[in-house]
């Protein structure tokens, strides 16, 4: 039922709602939502949250979660492979993961970020993809954005920092005039968890260069 249509829209180039198809894969999902009352209604807003999965949970499903039970079209940042991490079939997966994410994110109209951690030879593509995020944050009505500024899990569980750039990238957008909105993704007796918080601004001092911010 999702998979086929998901195929010949590939196919024919189609755009597709993906707060609808993440409406539909999360019908048997148990989420537990936290903090309603911030959810976006519309943009600007920004939603940032961390990055979690284990053996048997993805986290492609925080982002459908997410999205299912946000009432607008959310725009994503996701990334553009997945990395060789030594398991089982990962290799495949970092060889054919560049072919297939580039097509959902045209799908969906996402942005394609390379891989964290960044590599030297990525450097000109991270920038090109900030610049196309930046640019879907100028469009009129301004649109509700979402990324993992931690762009990967931390081996010893909990948060980590962001990779270089990222907390310029949400210091740009929150000067943009976009609110940020955490969403911590936990799992909670059986049930995945999203705990919307209170919008936040990043507010910078002055003369601060690159580096400093």
């Amino acid at each position: 039922a999702y998979l086929l249509p998901l195929l010949w829209d590939m196919i024919r180039g189609r755009p597709r709602s993906f707060r609808k198809d993440a409406a539909y894969l999360t019908e048997t999902l148990r989420v537990s939502v936290f903090g309603r009352e911030n959810i976006p209604q519309a943009g600007p807003a920004l939603l940032v949250m961390n990055h979690y999965h284990r053996p048997g949970f993805q986290a492609y499903w925080f982002g459908l979660a997410i999205s299912a039970v946000t009432p607008v079209e959310v725009h994503w940042s996701i990334t553009g492979a997945w990395t060789d991490d030594g398991t089982k079939g990962a290799r495949l997966r970092a060889w054919f993961s560049p072919h297939l994410l580039s097509r959902l994110a045209k799908l969906y109209g996402f942005t394609s970020m390379p891989p964290m951690p960044p590599r030297p030879n990525e450097v000109a593509a991270r920038a090109s993809a900030v610049r196309q995020f930046l640019g879907a944050a100028r469009q009129s009505p301004p649109p509700v954005l979402a990324l993992a500024p931690e762009g990967q899990d931390n081996p010893s569980g909990g948060l980590m920092q962001p990779p270089p750039g990222v907390g310029r990238l949400m210091a740009i957008l929150s000067q943009m005039g976009y609110p940020l909105i955490p969403v911590g993704v936990f799992e909670q007796e059986s049930a995945l968890a999203l705990s919307f918080g209170v919008p936040f601004r990043l507010v910078l001092p002055e003369g601060l260069d690159a580096e400093a911010r």
